[in-house]
């Protein structure tokens, strides 16, 4: 039997959750917490997207998360494979760790969007020592939210469930700290799921800013070689993968650009640059991320006037 259709659209924020398989441990230890998030920074900053909150527990993952535009299912795919990779090479294991697919819901509204961001902050209910005190629990991002600890991961955005509250600073740290102890007594996300479904599609977009992810390939290659080469034409695609060093860097930054900007997955980059395989691709990809991010002003400069203009 098929499985069912993952619900998406363009425009909105999930609340994801991903489990291990039975009895195994998602995390043995909080070396492997502090790597998840890790990675969570690294494909957030990679793809444009925020996080709005986030819970590591032992067997299971919960994340508010805002992909602005980019596929939700490419940004899984490529955070749960990363995660996977480093997990079975550590413990020397093979096969699956998640149980199946992970598991999403479109928050439709505001108000399921502040009930969810409860419901992952109260989480760690479920552990003893931290009942009560939920805040203390050092991979939840409560005690981000209000002031208790440094986002070391510099991952959290708080500005949008900020917005909601029509608060900052003191006032906001004291609202949203008694809103998620309120919600506390509510931990069935079926009866979330029940008493927000009748929401206006797309009711919370208030202040957020979305990328449109749908820049034409053929743009995307034509506006790089003509910020690169000086000329329009797709001659820097067209250059054999064995050329000299600043070539296979262009290909890359063209990589990285159509993969975020116009939303192509990595066999349809493939199509459009020649001679590479998936795996050449995603590599590529990487690369075009770290020109951005290695202080390369060039690329640095492109991607903007790129991002800005799909804003």
């Amino acid at each position: 039997m098929p499985r069912r259709a993952r619900q998406k659209h363009e425009l909105a924020i999930y609340h994801i959750m991903s489990r291990s398989s039975s009895e195994i441990l998602l995390f043995r230890e909080n070396e492997d917490k502090d790597y998840y998030l890790a990675l969570l920074k690294r494909y957030t900053d990679k793809y444009q997207a925020s996080v709005y909150a986030y819970c590591l527990m032992n067997n299971h993952v919960h994340i508010h998360l805002d992909p602005k535009g980019f596929d939700v299912s490419k940004f899984m795919h490529s955070l749960n494979t990363a995660y996977v990779r480093y997990y079975n090479t550590k413990y020397n294991r093979h096969g699956h760790l998640f149980q199946d697919r992970f598991q999403s819901r479109i928050l439709s509204s505001e108000r399921y969007n502040l009930a969810v961001s409860a419901y992952i902050h109260n989480n760690p209910k479920d552990i003893p020592e931290y009942n009560g005190r939920e805040e203390d629990y050092p991979y939840s991002s409560y005690g981000i939210y209000i002031g208790k600890r440094e986002d070391t991961h510099k991952i959290i955005d708080k500005s949008f469930i900020m917005e909601l509250f029509h608060a900052d600073g003191e006032s906001f740290i004291k609202k949203y700290y008694e809103f998620v102890k309120y919600q506390n007594k509510t931990d069935n996300l079926k009866d979330y799921d029940e008493q927000f479904s009748t929401a206006a599609e797309n009711e919370y977009i208030s202040g957020r800013s979305i990328i449109l992810r749908s820049i034409s390939p053929d743009n995307v290659v034509s506006y790089v070689s003509s910020k690169l080469t000086g000329s329009a034409h797709d001659n820097i695609i067209n250059i054999a993968w064995k050329a000299k060093r600043e070539l296979i860097n262009y290909r890359a930054f063209c990589a990285y650009v159509l993969r975020v900007l116009a939303g192509l997955s990595y066999r349809e980059i493939c199509r459009i640059i020649p001679s590479i395989t998936i795996a050449c691709c995603s590599q590529l990809c990487d690369r075009g991320y770290e020109l951005i991010n290695s202080g390369h002003t060039l690329y640095s400069q492109i991607f903007s006037e790129l991002l800005k203009n799909a804003a």
